[in-house]
């Protein structure tokens, strides 16, 4: 993938809301972005590979004041839910 991907995915998957209690984890922000390859037509990249490219675009992995948003939440979410659907 491009580095202009990347910063698409964030874009198109992710909101910054400074106030939520709770932030996008590691695993799930991960998942997130195979999601949104997934719905986007995008190779994925190793995992250890889009670490390296979050390192240089989001603040922390602990506490980043990202959710979920757009359809890769959705895919994300049902995916990783269906059991229960």
């Amino acid at each position: 993938m491009q580095a202009a991907d990347f910063d698409l995915f964030l874009r198109e998957s992710t909101i910054e809301s400074p106030q939520a209690q709770t932030t996008l984890g590691r695993e799930s922000l991960y998942g997130l972005y195979l999601s949104w390859c997934s719905i986007t037509g995008n190779i994925a990249g190793s995992e250890r590979t889009f670490w390296a490219a979050m390192k240089t675009r989001i603040s922390s992995t602990r506490n980043n004041n990202l959710r979920m948003t757009g359809p890769a939440a959705i895919d994300y979410l049902l995916m990783s839910r269906s059991a229960l659907v």
